[in-house]
């Protein structure tokens, strides 16, 4: 059993790492700006804190691993610049409580489709998500050359979800990838926030990508 914090722990993404961790045994901590939405389990704590205040490293300390789901939320109009802040804020925490193994969920934006062509700068890539997309691809950016940090980055496939055209099944396992935008034949690969979520879970058991951004795919 880890003790683990989950930032964001009532995001779309965040709540099913909640689900995924606890139901493993581990001892949760979920930050969020609601704490009523974090699920209810003896193994699980509900923390209200602002990641950017001054004393968030403090709330970090003595945890084995930090997921961060952090998202401003899509709709927010000022998206990339509060994701850019929240994110600088967490990595300075992280870095003061000298956290063993971050993880840092971002999107699939950053993934590579094309030598030096990465999803977000294809034509058809949706203008109203670019800020916060291009918020995270330079943030992984900046991750990449930084060893203050025991960071791991984990880039979702393109269709996450029934939102995006997938599913919201459970079926209990996955495919890894790199840099590279995983495929379903000429499509573009999925995967359920269920099945991402013990993707993510795998990860921080294992502190097996340090240093790295990976992808995950349904199989």
């Amino acid at each position: 059993m880890k003790k683990i914090a989950v930032i964001g722990a009532t995001g779309y993404v965040g709540a099913a790492v909640v689900k995924e961790l606890a139901d493993r045994g581990h001892q949760v901590v979920g930050f969020a700006r609601n704490v009523d939405k974090v699920l209810k389990a003896n193994n699980v704590q509900a923390v209200a804190f602002d990641v950017e205040n001054a004393k968030f490293a403090e709330q970090l300390a003595g945890f084995d691993a930090v997921v961060s789901a952090f998202n401003p939320g899509w709709h927010n109009p000022n998206i990339g610049a509060d994701f850019t802040r929240g994110a600088n804020a967490i990595l300075e925490a992280a870095k003061t409580a000298a956290i063993p193994y971050l993880l840092v969920v971002g999107g699939a934006g950053s993934l590579y489709v094309a030598p030096n062509l990465q999803v977000i700068d294809t034509p058809d890539f949706p203008k109203e998500i670019y800020d916060g997309a291009n918020a995270a691809r330079h943030l992984l950016n900046d991750l990449r050359d930084r060893r203050d940090v025991n960071w791991a980055f984990i880039s979702p496939p393109a269709c996450l979800g029934e939102e995006s055209g997938f599913s919201e099944e459970r079926l209990g396992s996955y495919r890894l990838g790199g840099e590279e935008l995983l495929m379903n034949g000429d499509e573009p690969a999925g995967i359920s926030v269920a099945d991402l979520a013990i993707a993510i879970a795998d990860d921080v058991e294992q502190k097996a990508h340090l240093f790295q951004r990976f992808t995950v795919a349904a199989k």
